[in-house]
Protein backbone atom coordinates (compact mmCIF):
# COMPACT_ATOMS: atom_id res chain seq x y z
CA UNK A 1 0.00 0.00 0.00
CA UNK A 2 1.58 3.33 -1.02
CA UNK A 3 2.28 5.82 1.75
CA UNK A 4 -0.20 8.66 2.13
CA UNK A 5 0.81 11.84 0.30
CA UNK A 6 2.78 14.39 2.24
CA UNK A 7 0.49 17.18 3.42
CA UNK A 8 2.16 20.57 2.96
CA UNK A 9 2.21 23.21 5.64
CA UNK A 10 -0.48 25.81 4.95
CA UNK A 11 1.60 28.71 6.24
CA UNK A 12 4.59 27.76 4.09
CA UNK A 13 2.44 27.48 0.96
CA UNK A 14 0.71 30.78 1.72
CA UNK A 15 4.06 32.54 2.07
CA UNK A 16 5.11 31.26 -1.36
CA UNK A 17 1.77 32.24 -2.95
CA UNK A 18 2.33 35.74 -1.59
CA UNK A 19 5.78 35.72 -3.15
CA UNK A 20 4.22 34.82 -6.50
CA UNK A 21 1.76 37.69 -6.11
CA UNK A 22 4.63 40.13 -5.67
CA UNK A 23 6.81 38.73 -8.46
CA UNK A 24 4.16 37.64 -10.96
CA UNK A 25 4.07 34.46 -13.00
CA UNK A 26 6.56 35.83 -15.54
CA UNK A 27 9.29 35.50 -12.88
CA UNK A 28 8.38 32.03 -11.64
CA UNK A 29 11.47 30.40 -13.11
CA UNK A 30 13.82 32.36 -10.86
CA UNK A 31 11.56 32.47 -7.81
CA UNK A 32 12.34 30.37 -4.74
CA UNK A 33 9.09 28.48 -4.15
CA UNK A 34 10.26 25.01 -3.09
CA UNK A 35 6.96 23.90 -1.54
CA UNK A 36 4.90 24.90 -4.58
CA UNK A 37 7.42 23.22 -6.87
CA UNK A 38 7.36 20.01 -4.83
CA UNK A 39 3.55 19.89 -4.92
CA UNK A 40 3.50 20.68 -8.63
CA UNK A 41 6.01 17.94 -9.50
CA UNK A 42 4.27 15.30 -7.40
CA UNK A 43 1.15 15.67 -9.51
CA UNK A 44 0.54 13.17 -12.32
CA UNK A 45 2.24 14.06 -15.57
CA UNK A 46 4.37 16.84 -14.08
CA UNK A 47 7.60 14.96 -13.36
CA UNK A 48 10.50 16.66 -15.11
CA UNK A 49 8.42 19.69 -16.07
CA UNK A 50 10.33 23.01 -15.78
CA UNK A 51 9.75 25.09 -12.66
CA UNK A 52 7.77 27.92 -14.24
CA UNK A 53 5.20 25.89 -16.22
CA UNK A 54 4.75 23.33 -13.43
CA UNK A 55 4.02 25.91 -10.73
CA UNK A 56 1.86 28.01 -13.04
CA UNK A 57 -0.25 24.97 -13.93
CA UNK A 58 -0.67 24.22 -10.23
CA UNK A 59 -1.76 27.80 -9.55
CA UNK A 60 -4.21 27.77 -12.44
CA UNK A 61 -5.75 24.49 -11.29
CA UNK A 62 -6.04 25.88 -7.76
CA UNK A 63 -7.73 29.07 -8.94
CA UNK A 64 -10.08 27.12 -11.22
CA UNK A 65 -11.00 24.97 -8.22
CA UNK A 66 -12.44 28.04 -6.50
CA UNK A 67 -15.43 27.61 -8.78
CA UNK A 68 -15.96 30.96 -10.46
CA UNK A 69 -17.45 34.21 -9.23
CA UNK A 70 -15.74 37.27 -7.85
CA UNK A 71 -13.35 35.24 -5.72
CA UNK A 72 -11.91 33.42 -8.72
CA UNK A 73 -11.77 36.58 -10.83
CA UNK A 74 -9.95 38.45 -8.07
CA UNK A 75 -7.51 35.56 -7.65
CA UNK A 76 -6.76 35.55 -11.38
CA UNK A 77 -6.00 39.27 -11.39
CA UNK A 78 -4.06 39.13 -8.13
CA UNK A 79 -1.67 36.46 -9.41
CA UNK A 80 -1.53 37.63 -13.03
CA UNK A 81 -3.39 34.59 -14.36
CA UNK A 82 -6.17 36.56 -16.06
CA UNK A 83 -5.79 36.92 -19.80
CA UNK A 84 -3.37 39.70 -20.68
CA UNK A 85 -2.21 40.37 -17.11
CA UNK A 86 0.78 38.07 -16.61
CA UNK A 87 3.29 40.91 -17.12
CA UNK A 88 1.34 43.55 -15.16
CA UNK A 89 3.06 45.17 -12.17
CA UNK A 90 1.69 43.99 -8.81
CA UNK A 91 0.11 47.38 -8.11
CA UNK A 92 -1.91 47.23 -11.35
CA UNK A 93 -3.02 43.67 -10.63
CA UNK A 94 -4.09 44.65 -7.13
CA UNK A 95 -6.04 47.64 -8.43
CA UNK A 96 -7.92 45.53 -10.95
CA UNK A 97 -8.68 42.88 -8.33
CA UNK A 98 -10.04 45.60 -6.04
CA UNK A 99 -12.39 46.69 -8.84
CA UNK A 100 -13.79 43.16 -8.98
CA UNK A 101 -14.99 43.58 -5.39
CA UNK A 102 -15.86 47.23 -5.85
CA UNK A 103 -13.66 48.41 -2.99
CA UNK A 104 -10.69 50.72 -2.64
CA UNK A 105 -7.20 49.39 -3.25
CA UNK A 106 -6.29 49.92 0.39
CA UNK A 107 -9.31 48.04 1.68
CA UNK A 108 -8.64 45.21 -0.76
CA UNK A 109 -5.01 45.00 0.39
CA UNK A 110 -5.97 44.81 4.06
CA UNK A 111 -8.96 42.50 3.81
CA UNK A 112 -9.98 40.90 0.52
CA UNK A 113 -6.48 40.08 -0.72
CA UNK A 114 -5.75 38.08 2.43
CA UNK A 115 -8.92 36.06 1.88
CA UNK A 116 -8.17 35.53 -1.82
CA UNK A 117 -4.63 34.26 -1.25
CA UNK A 118 -5.77 32.09 1.65
CA UNK A 119 -8.41 30.46 -0.55
CA UNK A 120 -5.87 29.82 -3.31
CA UNK A 121 -3.62 28.22 -0.70
CA UNK A 122 -6.47 26.02 0.53
CA UNK A 123 -6.99 24.77 -3.02
CA UNK A 124 -3.27 24.06 -3.45
CA UNK A 125 -3.12 22.11 -0.19
CA UNK A 126 -6.17 20.16 -1.33
CA UNK A 127 -4.51 19.37 -4.66
CA UNK A 128 -1.34 18.11 -3.00
CA UNK A 129 -0.87 14.44 -3.82
CA UNK A 130 -4.27 14.23 -5.50
CA UNK A 131 -4.79 13.45 -9.18
CA UNK A 132 -6.84 15.96 -11.17
CA UNK A 133 -10.48 15.02 -11.66
CA UNK A 134 -10.98 12.71 -14.60
CA UNK A 135 -12.40 14.30 -17.70
CA UNK A 136 -15.75 13.01 -18.98
CA UNK A 137 -15.59 10.56 -21.90
CA UNK A 138 -14.79 12.09 -25.29
CA UNK A 139 -13.40 15.25 -23.68
CA UNK A 140 -9.77 16.23 -23.55
CA UNK A 141 -7.70 16.74 -20.42
CA UNK A 142 -8.52 20.45 -20.41
CA UNK A 143 -12.04 19.52 -19.31
CA UNK A 144 -10.81 18.05 -16.02
CA UNK A 145 -11.75 20.20 -13.07
CA UNK A 146 -13.60 22.67 -15.26
CA UNK A 147 -16.42 24.49 -13.43
CA UNK A 148 -19.93 24.53 -14.86
CA UNK A 149 -20.98 27.37 -17.12
CA UNK A 150 -22.48 30.33 -15.29
CA UNK A 151 -25.89 31.64 -16.35
CA UNK A 152 -25.80 34.39 -18.96
CA UNK A 153 -29.01 35.92 -17.60
CA UNK A 154 -29.90 36.57 -13.98
CA UNK A 155 -32.96 38.14 -12.40
CA UNK A 156 -32.50 40.03 -9.14
CA UNK A 157 -35.35 41.59 -7.18
CA UNK A 158 -34.11 44.47 -5.03
CA UNK A 159 -36.71 46.22 -2.91
CA UNK A 160 -37.09 49.86 -3.88
CA UNK A 161 -39.15 51.92 -1.46
CA UNK A 162 -41.16 48.97 -0.26
CA UNK A 163 -41.71 47.08 -3.49
CA UNK A 164 -39.77 44.31 -5.17
CA UNK A 165 -38.53 45.34 -8.61
CA UNK A 166 -37.24 42.66 -11.00
CA UNK A 167 -33.93 43.65 -12.60
CA UNK A 168 -32.38 41.50 -15.32
CA UNK A 169 -28.60 41.17 -15.60
CA UNK A 170 -27.32 40.12 -19.03
CA UNK A 171 -23.79 38.71 -19.03
CA UNK A 172 -22.78 38.88 -22.68
CA UNK A 173 -21.98 41.31 -25.46
CA UNK A 174 -24.55 44.06 -25.97
CA UNK A 175 -25.29 42.96 -29.55
CA UNK A 176 -26.79 39.70 -28.24
CA UNK A 177 -29.68 41.47 -26.51
CA UNK A 178 -33.15 40.34 -27.54
CA UNK A 179 -36.57 41.95 -27.04
CA UNK A 180 -35.39 45.00 -25.10
CA UNK A 181 -37.10 48.15 -26.38
CA UNK A 182 -34.36 50.68 -25.61
CA UNK A 183 -30.62 50.10 -25.32
CA UNK A 184 -28.46 52.84 -23.85
CA UNK A 185 -25.14 53.55 -25.57
CA UNK A 186 -22.37 55.72 -24.09
CA UNK A 187 -21.17 58.55 -26.31
CA UNK A 188 -18.65 61.33 -26.32
CA UNK A 189 -20.01 64.86 -26.21
CA UNK A 190 -19.50 65.24 -29.98
CA UNK A 191 -21.77 62.26 -30.69
CA UNK A 192 -19.12 60.76 -32.95
CA UNK A 193 -19.30 56.97 -32.99
CA UNK A 194 -16.13 54.86 -32.80
CA UNK A 195 -15.08 52.74 -35.77
CA UNK A 196 -17.27 49.64 -36.06
CA UNK A 197 -14.35 47.23 -35.70
CA UNK A 198 -13.64 48.36 -32.14
CA UNK A 199 -14.87 46.55 -29.03
CA UNK A 200 -16.70 49.28 -27.09
CA UNK A 201 -20.45 49.20 -26.49
CA UNK A 202 -21.01 52.05 -28.95
CA UNK A 203 -18.90 50.39 -31.66
CA UNK A 204 -20.60 47.04 -31.11
CA UNK A 205 -24.06 48.58 -31.44
CA UNK A 206 -23.02 50.46 -34.56
CA UNK A 207 -21.72 47.24 -36.12
CA UNK A 208 -24.78 45.22 -35.13
CA UNK A 209 -27.18 47.90 -36.37
CA UNK A 210 -25.67 48.12 -39.86
CA UNK A 211 -27.32 46.46 -42.86
CA UNK A 212 -24.91 44.17 -44.68
CA UNK A 213 -24.88 42.19 -47.91
CA UNK A 214 -24.27 38.47 -48.33
CA UNK A 215 -20.51 38.95 -48.05
CA UNK A 216 -20.71 41.01 -44.86
CA UNK A 217 -20.06 44.33 -46.57
CA UNK A 218 -21.89 47.30 -45.04
CA UNK A 219 -24.79 48.44 -47.19
CA UNK A 220 -26.26 50.93 -44.73
CA UNK A 221 -24.57 52.24 -41.57
CA UNK A 222 -27.96 53.08 -40.09
CA UNK A 223 -27.13 54.07 -36.50
CA UNK A 224 -24.11 56.13 -37.55
CA UNK A 225 -26.09 57.93 -40.26
CA UNK A 226 -29.06 58.69 -38.01
CA UNK A 227 -26.84 60.01 -35.23
CA UNK A 228 -25.00 62.23 -37.72
CA UNK A 229 -28.35 63.57 -38.95
CA UNK A 230 -29.50 64.17 -35.37
CA UNK A 231 -26.35 66.19 -34.70
CA UNK A 232 -26.90 68.22 -37.88
CA UNK A 233 -30.51 69.00 -36.94
CA UNK A 234 -29.40 70.24 -33.53
CA UNK A 235 -26.50 72.31 -34.83
CA UNK A 236 -23.82 70.13 -33.24
CA UNK A 237 -21.38 69.14 -36.02
CA UNK A 238 -17.95 70.34 -34.95
CA UNK A 239 -18.94 71.35 -31.45
CA UNK A 240 -19.65 69.51 -28.24
CA UNK A 241 -23.00 69.02 -26.58
CA UNK A 242 -23.38 69.45 -22.85
CA UNK A 243 -22.62 66.29 -20.84
CA UNK A 244 -25.88 64.53 -20.07
CA UNK A 245 -27.45 65.22 -23.47
CA UNK A 246 -29.45 62.33 -24.96
CA UNK A 247 -29.66 61.65 -28.70
CA UNK A 248 -32.13 59.10 -30.07
CA UNK A 249 -31.81 56.86 -33.11
CA UNK A 250 -33.46 53.71 -34.33
CA UNK A 251 -31.78 50.38 -33.66
CA UNK A 252 -31.10 49.68 -37.33
CA UNK A 253 -30.72 45.98 -38.03
CA UNK A 254 -31.07 45.25 -34.32
CA UNK A 255 -34.81 45.70 -34.86
CA UNK A 256 -34.74 42.10 -36.10
CA UNK A 257 -33.83 41.14 -32.51
CA UNK A 258 -36.62 43.16 -30.94
CA UNK A 259 -34.48 46.21 -30.09
CA UNK A 260 -36.38 49.34 -31.12
CA UNK A 261 -34.42 52.41 -30.03
CA UNK A 262 -30.86 53.40 -29.14
CA UNK A 263 -30.39 56.22 -26.64
CA UNK A 264 -26.94 57.78 -27.02
CA UNK A 265 -25.88 59.40 -23.75
CA UNK A 266 -23.16 62.07 -23.88
CA UNK A 267 -21.07 61.21 -20.82
CA UNK A 268 -17.48 61.15 -22.11
CA UNK A 269 -15.70 64.49 -22.46
CA UNK A 270 -12.63 64.22 -24.74
CA UNK A 271 -9.41 65.37 -23.11
CA UNK A 272 -7.70 67.84 -25.49
CA UNK A 273 -4.53 66.57 -27.13
CA UNK A 274 -5.05 62.96 -26.03
CA UNK A 275 -7.08 59.87 -26.88
CA UNK A 276 -8.54 59.84 -23.37
CA UNK A 277 -11.85 60.91 -21.88
CA UNK A 278 -13.09 62.35 -18.62
CA UNK A 279 -16.32 60.92 -17.24
CA UNK A 280 -18.01 62.41 -14.19
CA UNK A 281 -20.48 60.28 -12.20
CA UNK A 282 -22.83 63.26 -11.92
CA UNK A 283 -23.03 63.43 -15.72
CA UNK A 284 -23.94 59.74 -15.85
CA UNK A 285 -26.75 60.25 -13.33
CA UNK A 286 -28.03 63.28 -15.22
CA UNK A 287 -27.90 61.49 -18.57
CA UNK A 288 -29.73 58.40 -17.30
CA UNK A 289 -32.40 60.59 -15.71
CA UNK A 290 -32.91 62.32 -19.07
CA UNK A 291 -33.05 58.94 -20.78
CA UNK A 292 -35.97 57.98 -18.55
CA UNK A 293 -37.68 61.28 -19.38
CA UNK A 294 -37.21 60.57 -23.08
CA UNK A 295 -38.59 57.07 -22.61
CA UNK A 296 -41.67 58.40 -20.83
CA UNK A 297 -42.20 61.03 -23.52
CA UNK A 298 -42.08 58.72 -26.52
CA UNK A 299 -43.27 55.41 -25.07
CA UNK A 300 -46.93 55.94 -25.93
CA UNK A 301 -46.15 56.96 -29.51
CA UNK A 302 -45.07 53.41 -30.30
CA UNK A 303 -47.25 50.38 -30.83
CA UNK A 304 -46.78 48.51 -28.60
CA UNK A 305 -45.47 51.13 -26.13
CA UNK A 306 -41.82 51.13 -25.11
CA UNK A 307 -41.53 49.51 -21.69
CA UNK A 308 -37.99 48.16 -21.24
CA UNK A 309 -34.54 49.74 -21.12
CA UNK A 310 -31.05 48.23 -20.86
CA UNK A 311 -28.02 50.06 -19.48
CA UNK A 312 -24.32 49.17 -19.69
CA UNK A 313 -21.82 50.37 -17.08
CA UNK A 314 -21.34 53.85 -18.50
CA UNK A 315 -17.81 55.21 -18.20
CA UNK A 316 -16.33 51.92 -16.97
CA UNK A 317 -14.37 51.33 -20.18
CA UNK A 318 -12.27 54.07 -21.77
CA UNK A 319 -13.80 56.50 -19.29
CA UNK A 320 -11.76 54.86 -16.54
CA UNK A 321 -14.42 54.74 -13.83
CA UNK A 322 -14.38 51.73 -11.49
CA UNK A 323 -17.40 49.50 -11.98
CA UNK A 324 -18.62 50.35 -8.48
CA UNK A 325 -18.61 54.08 -9.18
CA UNK A 326 -20.28 53.67 -12.57
CA UNK A 327 -23.06 51.52 -11.17
CA UNK A 328 -23.56 53.88 -8.25
CA UNK A 329 -24.11 56.77 -10.66
CA UNK A 330 -26.49 54.68 -12.79
CA UNK A 331 -28.47 53.35 -9.85
CA UNK A 332 -29.01 56.82 -8.38
CA UNK A 333 -31.10 57.72 -11.44
CA UNK A 334 -32.71 54.28 -11.78
CA UNK A 335 -33.76 54.16 -8.13
CA UNK A 336 -35.16 57.69 -8.27
CA UNK A 337 -37.24 56.75 -11.32
CA UNK A 338 -38.55 53.58 -9.69
CA UNK A 339 -39.27 55.44 -6.44
CA UNK A 340 -41.60 57.73 -8.39
CA UNK A 341 -43.67 54.66 -9.23
CA UNK A 342 -42.39 54.07 -12.77
CA UNK A 343 -43.02 50.56 -14.02
CA UNK A 344 -40.19 50.17 -16.52
CA UNK A 345 -38.56 46.80 -17.13
CA UNK A 346 -34.93 47.45 -16.09
CA UNK A 347 -31.97 45.57 -17.58
CA UNK A 348 -28.20 45.87 -17.17
CA UNK A 349 -25.64 44.35 -19.53
CA UNK A 350 -22.02 43.45 -18.72
CA UNK A 351 -19.55 41.16 -20.43
CA UNK A 352 -17.91 39.49 -17.44
CA UNK A 353 -19.46 37.34 -14.75
CA UNK A 354 -17.28 39.00 -12.12
CA UNK A 355 -18.99 42.30 -12.84
CA UNK A 356 -22.39 40.64 -12.83
CA UNK A 357 -21.56 39.20 -9.39
CA UNK A 358 -20.67 42.71 -8.22
CA UNK A 359 -23.91 44.18 -9.57
CA UNK A 360 -25.93 41.39 -7.97
CA UNK A 361 -24.42 42.15 -4.57
CA UNK A 362 -24.86 45.90 -5.01
CA UNK A 363 -28.50 45.51 -6.01
CA UNK A 364 -29.20 43.50 -2.87
CA UNK A 365 -27.47 46.14 -0.77
CA UNK A 366 -29.23 48.98 -2.59
CA UNK A 367 -32.56 47.32 -1.88
CA UNK A 368 -31.88 47.19 1.85
CA UNK A 369 -30.69 50.80 1.86
CA UNK A 370 -33.72 52.09 -0.03
CA UNK A 371 -36.12 50.35 2.33
CA UNK A 372 -34.32 51.88 5.27
CA UNK A 373 -34.46 55.33 3.71
CA UNK A 374 -38.10 54.94 2.77
CA UNK A 375 -39.10 54.02 6.32
CA UNK A 376 -37.00 56.67 8.02
CA UNK A 377 -38.81 59.30 10.01
CA UNK A 378 -37.54 62.27 12.02
CA UNK A 379 -36.14 59.88 14.62
CA UNK A 380 -34.54 57.57 12.04
CA UNK A 381 -35.74 54.20 10.79
CA UNK A 382 -38.90 52.89 12.42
Amino acid sequence: MPPPPHQPDHAAVLAEVRAVRRAGVVRLRGLAVPELLRIARERPGARGEPTGPAVERLLRDAVTGIGGGTLQAAAEYTLGLAQGTRDWPPADRRRRAAEVYGVSVERFRKHHELMVLDQVTEQIVGLAGRAPAAAPPHEGPAAAGRPGLAAAHRVVEPRVHGRAVPVTLHVHSVDLLRDVDVVVSPSNTYFVLPAPYKSSVAATLRRAGARTDATGGVVEDRIHDELRDWSARHGLPGRAALPGTVAVTSAGALADQGVRRIYHLAVAVPRPGTNDYDVQPADITRAVDRAFRQLAEESGRHDPPLTSICLPLLGAGRGGLPALESFGALWTAVEAELARGADWDIHFVVRRHARADLLERLLATAGRRSDGIASAGPQGPV
